[in-house]
């Protein structure tokens, strides 16, 4: 009987990514809807039998997706069935809603990775040149914009150094892709917390922000990359891309534990929801000043325990 339904919900549910996955390629309108929802079938399938009838799931998916479009969509299905498989995986084995959002990063961060691979080697398309070409235009366009609008022009010297600051993107495409796989990650385990709840009737939910807590080891791979940039390392080496990547990556998640404990503070404290909420949108428009505050003081939370020292205070 669980064999006969297995097979059911399996071809139900690629089913249902093949119709998302072709209105996702064709209708352009609602495809950044379709697109989010992609992951969802697989979450639902693996949340219910975990990850090895999941990969069959993922290989039929992948086929139809080739036949039904063009074999140029194959990263798609891989990209969102990973990422689902992870989440839904997870949610099998009832781990924590923070756990589940670590193990579906990794997945959608191995998707985007074979994503890269697949364009290099098929579609012959270096992306990292890609994207050196994009920058380059969009500087040009910005200086004939100012030419036109009567700005006086950038020297040499500042276009070098513009130059140079956008031509680091590149080197930080390791975190640029973490950051898209945490956000895929989040987005499509928020949804499918939903659906799931609604359809199987189980109390899946994010905890709140402000219980958000990262591990300590987190502040000592921090401080050791802090400690290798005083090495003078060689700046085209691949020590010197990775440990900016790593500060880069260590650093946002830092940030977002001084946010959480912000959170935590205002809601021990009583105070108003509207203060948490204002500093955020004031770091987001005095980045330069605040960030660095709030990276220092999701530190501090980590390394010295912060909130559990306002709890005893106020017990």
């Amino acid at each position: 009987m669980n064999q006969s339904r297995q097979l059911t919900d399996g071809a139900l549910l690629t089913a249902i990514f093949m119709i998302l996955m072709l209105i996702a390629t064709f209708v352009p309108i609602i495809t950044l809807i379709a697109t989010f929802l992609l992951p969802v079938p697989f979450i639902l399938f693996a949340s219910r039998y975990d990850w090895k009838p999941s990969i069959v799931m993922l290989i039929a998916t992948s086929i139809l997706s080739a036949l039904l479009t063009s074999i140029f969509s194959l990263p798609l299905p891989i990209l969102m069935g990973l990422g689902g498989i992870m989440i839904g995986s997870a949610i099998y084995h009832r781990l924590s809603a923070y756990e589940t959002l670590a193990r579906g990063t990794i997945g959608f961060v191995i998707g985007l990775v074979f994503i890269f691979i697949f364009s290099q080697y098929v579609f012959q398309v270096n992306l990292v040149n890609e994207m050196n070409n994009m920058i380059e235009q969009s500087i040009t366009m910005s200086q004939d914009v100012m030419n036109q609008i009567g700005i006086e022009e950038l020297s040499e010297e500042q276009m070098d150094m513009l130059t140079e600051q956008f031509g680091m993107l590149t080197d930080l495409l390791p975190v640029l892709i973490a950051i898209a796989g945490l956000l895929l990650a989040f987005i499509s385990q928020w949804i499918s917390y939903k659906v799931i709840s609604r359809i199987d009737n189980k109390q899946l939910q994010f905890p709140p922000f402000r219980m958000l807590r990262m591990p300590v080891s987190l502040i000592w791979i921090y401080f050791f990359s802090l400690i290798m940039t005083f090495f003078g390392l060689n700046e085209d080496g691949m020590v010197y891309l990775a440990v900016n990547n790593v500060l880069m990556l260590v650093g946002i998640l830092m940030t977002l534990q001084g946010f959480s404990f912000i959170f935590y503070y205002a809601y021990v404290k009583q105070m108003s929801k509207a203060l948490p909420i204002a500093s955020v949108a004031l770091t987001v428009f005095l980045p330069f000043f605040l960030l660095y505050l709030v990276r220092l003081l999701g530190i501090i939370d980590i390394g010295f325990s912060l909130r559990d020292r306002i709890s005893n205070d106020k017990k």
